[in-house]
């Protein structure tokens, strides 16, 4: 069976664990030349030689998201090496401090949104632009269900992820008859190195997580990977502007 991205360039940041590593994993794997960046150098690196050992081509690039200089210089990097941006999955994203409003800091506040906001923001705009070039490429923005519905936790979480939904619509509408496709993903909890602390750490609030998901269980990386995958895809070439939910039927609730 042919490759789907096979001849295709496809940059993943924090791309160094968890979701993002998976996803750099399943581009690979189908053929496309992946740019891994993260701010974990040794977790980026970890991700592309698990690339290589299967096969795949990529490269490392560390990138700090929230930096527009890095970012500029983290896809003139992509062309460089590979001559070109196909795919683009803007994941990198903290969590940040949990807390009330009144006890939220304008320091955690304006961590998170330059993380979670800001870095897509500034992604978007130097990978559009190189995309404008080729007249065509494919976005995908990693939101939450946290994006489409409150929580009491973490406001500035919160905020950042239903921007990221909201910038991603705006963005999608302004470029959708040059070729280029932006849509949002929206995973629901995830099986990552984040939950697995949380599971020994915390086991009652694990339990609460796996108590409000409908099926029963939380979802793997692969599977996050594998929805990402297809918007990325030509399979997905009329969705542009859609908050894809992966979440287990969570938000249906």
């Amino acid at each position: 069976m042919a490759e789907k991205f096979s001849g295709k360039v496809a940059l993943v940041t924090g791309a160094g664990s968890g979701i993002g590593s998976a996803i750099a994993s399943a581009l690979a794997e189908e053929g496309a030349k992946v740019v891994v960046s993260d701010i974990a150098i040794a977790g980026g690196q970890e991700t592309v030689g698990k690339i290589g050992d299967a096969g795949g081509e990529a490269t490392f690039v560390r990138a700090d998201v929230g930096d527009a200089a890095e970012v500029e210089a983290l896809v003139a990097k992509t062309v460089e090496t590979y001559g070109r941006l196909d795919c683009a999955v803007n994941n990198a994203g903290i969590d940040g401090d949990v807390s009330r409003i009144t006890e939220c800091s304008l320091e955690n506040w304006d961590r998170v949104l330059t993380a979670n906001l800001t870095g897509v923001f500034l992604c978007m705009k130097s990978e559009i632009s190189q995309m404008l070039k080729q007249g065509s490429g494919a976005i995908v923005n990693i939101a939450s269900t946290q994006g489409v519905v409150g929580t009491p936790g973490s406001c500035p979480y919160v905020a950042s992820k239903h921007g990221v939904v909201g910038l991603t619509k705006s963005v999608a509408l302004q470029y959708a008859t040059d070729g280029i496709r932006i849509n949002a993903m929206c995973p629901g909890n995830t099986r990552t190195p984040l939950l697995d602390q949380i599971e020994e750490s915390q086991p009652e609030i694990y339990e609460q997580l796996l108590a409000g998901t409908p099926v029963g269980r939380l979802a793997q990386p692969s599977e996050i990977a594998a929805a990402v995958l297809w918007l990325c895809s030509d399979a997905a070439s009329f969705c542009t502007g859609h908050a894809m939910l992966v979440d287990g039927g969570y938000t249906a609730q």
